[in-house]
């Protein structure tokens, strides 16, 4: 039987494990790179963990989150960072040189091999065939002091891709018509796999927009092959000797995927998966205690032939509908940019739509370049004039509105997005309607103030790829050996201390949350973001915008006068107590930011109980001494209210792998069985408090 992509690669870098789908491996990291919003923390761990000198094959530190610098705290970070780098024998991309994403994918991606980074959207290096994860900061620091990455072998979900984009449609098309299939949640422990003969009219800024964007998935990451069009991709930017083919076999096998979706609020997704895998079996008979229908399928089939331009609608990069049926409404805000999509091709493609036109009065349209590469290409060539003649605004070369630093729509207003999370809020605006689009169709909204089908504009403006692309790394800062001197200011912390895991856990639920809680619900950026480095101001943030009942605030029937979450912690903490947070389905999905364990965890939370977590957080809650605990039945989550008393008798004896853990709630004296996947090393983290705590005690 013949082997996928993923296989080859994981085959390679396996360093400790059996390679069976399922079991728990590890796999040497080849690359690593962080942003200045995780990796502060990051390095901060790294040099807590007593690390010199990297030994990875290549690490870089990137400037592009904390760009706004109101007050010191962001330039105080960034000193710290390019000081730390030259230090530790890391490579600094300097603010302004760009997004992280884009610019690895330019300059560092190199197919074959593998990357960690502290950002979940680091999965876009897989458009150029490397098996790129996004985990937490530290996991990221351990990797660039050499250590291998635990992970479970993965299931791998072929997607197989035939035909031809049409005019008009385009690779952020193929990513949602794949989010409409599988969705946001059930597909941790999955990489997506792309293979099939339409990937060749693929170019690897495409392929990393959807492989960018496969984040959203909850997978672990997205892989492409590296063909013909990665090594003119690679050629383009000087980087030739750094290509080599990588492709998964002829006969490659791929996945058998069982999920269990319920038939009314999954019937979407139950019906795409009926429509794009061939052979699927809807399982309505098969039904588990909380009346989801087993749903089974080998391969997703796509032919782009047949795609047309899709949106995703307010709330979720899940809810996908055609762009068609939803023409007509009015639209008060487009951006085009983030490192999804602001390649040149995006660009110029946006640029040559409005030549010569002006943008609708009734928009506000605004252009972020995703790389200093792409910015200067576009202004030698006058497409930047050109959309700075149609009314533009030009904002900087990194992450910017997407992450909330700016560009917040006003109350009410359709905005329109070439991003890839419209999580509620996120925008910086509460009850926000962001709508996620292709660059073309937010072209298309940009003229007639209204969603609109692109198709519906014109001639399409068929943009030639560059045969050779500026290649100026003038801001990306070379490690050297000479000896550096860290920049340590006042607004930097440390990582906080934690104590080992008590015999028992007398607990009190400070929050009961519903489905799809984002770690941007858990840790708002935004205006929040410059505390990154210092977790006693950060913790403040820590559900802010959610009350604690789990809903977001504002809503109705919503008390303003309740204390925040911070308070009530604090308040529970000082009694000796533990604070425990619940969740639902999907707990945790979106960034890959650790403070949503760490500043928790600083607040004398132990327990996270959750229908499922997913895998970025899971690993962040055990890297800080948080038991990850899963419900068995939606009953027993039913069961609880925010402010129950939880009690987990003698603890550290219970968690044992594959052992249930006994809860009781001393007041209803109701009791349930929760379970846990946690192997026994990442018990030991957890007893430990912490695997920073683990690794200090190990060397008393």
């Amino acid at each position: 039987m013949g082997k996928n992509l993923t296989y080859k690669i994981l085959e390679k870098h396996l360093v400790s494990g059996k390679l069976v789908e399922g079991e728990k491996i590890g796999i040497k990291i080849d690359q690593t790179l962080t942003q200045d919003a995780t990796g502060t923390m990051a390095f901060l761990e790294y040099e807590a963990i007593g690390a010199s000198k990297v030994k990875t094959e290549l690490s870089v530190s990137y400037v592009d989150h904390n760009m706004m610098q109101i007050g010191p705290e962001n330039q105080n970070d960034h000193q710290y960072l390019q000081s730390v780098a030259q230090k530790t024998g890391v490579y600094f991309s300097r603010a302004g040189n760009g997004i992280c994403h884009q610019v690895h994918l330019e300059r560092f991606s190199r197919p074959g091999r593998t990357l960690l980074g502290s950002d979940s959207h680091t999965p876009t290096s897989g458009g150029n065939g490397m098996l790129a994860i996004g985990a937490g900061g530290f996991n990221v620091a351990l990797a660039m002091a050499g250590e291998p990455f635990p992970m479970t072998a993965p299931k791998v979900v072929g997607v197989k891709l035939t035909g031809k984009l049409q005019p008009w449609v385009a690779a952020k098309d193929i990513i949602l018509r794949v989010l409409s299939i599988l969705s946001t949640k059930g597909n941790v422990g999955c990489i997506v796999e792309y293979f099939g003969e339409g990937v060749s009219s693929l170019s690897v800024p495409e392929r990393g927009t959807v492989t960018n964007m496969g984040a959203e998935l909850g997978a672990t990451t997205s892989i492409f092959p590296a063909d013909e069009k990665s090594k003119a991709y690679l050629t383009a930017q000087g980087r030739e000797d750094q290509y080599e083919p990588a492709s998964a076999d002829a006969d490659a096998k791929y996945s058998h995927i069982v999920k269990w979706l319920h038939p009314e609020k999954d019937a979407t997704f139950i019906e795409n998966i009926r429509r794009y895998c061939p052979g699927a079996q809807i399982n309505e008979n098969e039904k588990n205690s909380d009346g989801a229908i087993q749903v089974e399928f080998d391969e997703i089939h796509i032919d782009l032939n047949e795609l047309e331009p899709l949106a995703a609608q307010p709330g979720s990069p899940d809810r996908v509908i055609e762009v068609r049926k939803i023409a007509g409404m009015t639209v008060g805000q487009v951006i085009v940019g983030s490192c999804t999509n602001s390649s040149y091709h995006d660009l110029m493609t946006v640029s040559t739509a409005l030549k010569n036109k002006s943008v609708h009065p009734g928009v506000s349209f605004a252009i972020a370049p995703g790389s200093k590469q792409v910015y200067t290409m576009i202004a030698k060539n006058g497409g930047l004039g050109d959309l700075i003649a149609s009314g533009a605004r030009i904002l900087e070369s990194a992450c910017g509105p997407c992450i909330g630093q700016g560009q917040s729509p006003g109350s009410g207003v359709v905005s329109l997005r070439s991003f890839n999370r419209n999580f509620v809020g996120r925008s910086g605006t509460s009850n926000d309607n962001v709508y996620l689009v292709s660059p073309e169709t937010a072209a298309a909204a940009a003229l007639t103030g209204k969603i609109t089908d692109p198709r519906d504009i014109g001639e399409y403006p068929n943009i030639e790829w560059p045969e050779k692309f500026l290649v100026d790394d003038s801001m990306i800062i070379a490690p050297k050996d000479d000896p550096v001197e860290v920049i340590r200011r006042d607004t930097i912390g440390s990582p906080p201390d934690n104590q080992p895991l008590p015999a028992n856990i007398s607990g009190l639920v400070l929050l009961k949350a519903g489905d799809k809680v984002t770690t941007d619900h858990i840790m708002p950026a935004g205006e929040w973001l410059k505390y990154r480095s210092n977790i006693p101001a950060y913790s403040r943030a820590v559900f802010v915008n959610v009350d604690s009942t789990g809903h977001e605030r504002g809503k109705e029937g919503f008390d303003a006068g309740e204390p925040s979450f911070h308070d009530r912690a604090l308040a529970v903490k000082k009694t000796g107590k533990h604070g425990i947070i619940v969740g639902r389905d999907s707990y945790a999905q979106g960034s890959s930011r650790e403070h949503a364990a760490i500043c928790p965890m600083y607040l004398g939370v132990k327990v996270v109980l959750a229908l499922a977590i997913e895998r970025i957080h899971r690993d962040n809650l055990v890297n800080f001494g948080i038991v990850p605990l899963l419900f068995k039945s939606e009953t027993d989550y039913d069961g609880i209210t925010s402010g129950d008393n939880l009690s987990i008798d003698d603890i550290r004896n219970q968690l044992k792998p594959g052992h249930d853990v006994h809860v009781i709630n001393p007041i209803t004296t109701k009791d349930f069985y929760a379970s846990h996947n946690l192997t026994q090393t990442e018990i030991d983290w957890v007893l430990a408090g912490g695997r920073l705590s683990f690794i200090a005690a190990s060397k008393n």
